[in-house]
């Protein structure tokens, strides 16, 4: 173990992610799972980004917003499953201090960014449905552009001081981390201090990060379902239920698991509990989206059909 002598303690520069080792199924089993898993969710982002990005006909504010949310999940997954792969083929479980804390920060910057993004989306749908005569003006690409950039603006600053707070408190021993990747909640079980104030910090910014965004696409949601049940046409009001009900399913699994991981007291929870709803919002919500959003939409679908057929075209030529 390697660290630096202070008192009568050595300060931790190393940590032990323990993973999934109390689970009963082999750790080969769960890399031939998390890689196919992975390997599905960058493809399937990547490719939706790419459609998005190459046909015009998809170029407005909800594919633009649309295709930075599979950037950021590209991302998110990217900063857990790999190391999480290398565990689980090699048996090698060390990550270095400052390599934990650099995950747990790009983790808290995306998730938090992610949920920013969601309430700019449901913003989205609220002007398309509750006030479509003044949508292109409301919603304009310089509008779409920087609702996009407060997101990530946003989730950048957002969770960095609890971040600084919690690399700042000294971690004399267990090195093990019960988790598989360095999330906070797991992280201040270890610190040979007091955490009580980091805890309240990271409690108040977590709060902050998922409930006021939150509560804002539930307030657009419920004027989305308002205006839609007072469309007379039944066609009308399932075809626009059916444009909302993918941005609600990606939401609901998405802020299901984090309140109930962050924001609802969690001392009676156990670590193995949290690795599980943990699944939820690392991979479950990052391989969702392109599904969701690909095959329940029929611009998309048809977005991808016309790029087969300019690929299938240009490789007879």
């Amino acid at each position: 173990m390697a660290g630096l002598e202070k008192g009568n303690h050595t300060r931790i520069t190393v940590f032990l992610l323990v993973g999934f080792e109390t689970f009963p199924e082999p750790q080969i089993t769960l890399f031939v799972v998390f890689f196919i898993i992975y390997l599905a969710t960058i493809s399937g982002n990547l490719l939706l980004i790419l459609t998005v990005w190459t046909d015009r006909h998809l170029h407005t504010p909800m594919y633009f917003f649309l295709s930075n949310l599979s950037f950021l999940e590209t991302g998110y997954i990217s900063n857990i499953i790999p190391r999480l792969l290398v565990s689980l083929l090699t048996g090698d479980k060390t990550i270095s201090l400052s390599g934990c804390f650099l995950q747990l920060f790009v983790f808290s910057f995306l998730g938090a960014t992610e949920c920013f993004l969601m309430t700019g989306m449901s913003y989205d749908r609220y002007l398309a449905i509750c006030d479509p005569l003044h949508y292109a003006s409301n919603m304009s690409p310089r509008a779409s552009f920087w609702l996009t950039f407060a997101s990530w603006a946003l989730g950048f600053v957002a969770p960095s001081f609890t971040i600084i707070m919690a690399s700042m408190l000294p971690f004399c021993g267990p090195l093990e981390i019960n988790h598989f990747f360095c999330d906070l909640t797991a992280v201040l079980k270890l610190p040979c201090t007091d955490t009580s104030l980091t805890e309240m910090a990271a409690l108040i910014s977590s709060s902050t990060i998922l409930v006021i965004p939150f509560v804002l696409t539930i307030m657009s949601y419920v004027y989305v379902i308002l205006t839609i049940l007072r469309i007379p046409s039944t066609i009308g009001r399932k075809k626009a239920f059916f444009t909302c009900s993918s941005h609600l399913i990606v939401i609901s699994t998405f802020y299901g698991a984090l309140i109930i991981m962050y924001v609802v007291p969690s001392r009676n929870q156990s670590l193995d509990f949290n690795k599980v709803f943990s699944l939820l919002y690392t991979v479950v919500t990052p391989m969702l989206n392109p599904i969701v959003y690909s095959l329940r939409n029929q611009e998309v679908k048809d977005a991808l059909s016309r790029s087969i057929a300019k690929m299938w075209s240009s490789t007879k030529m």
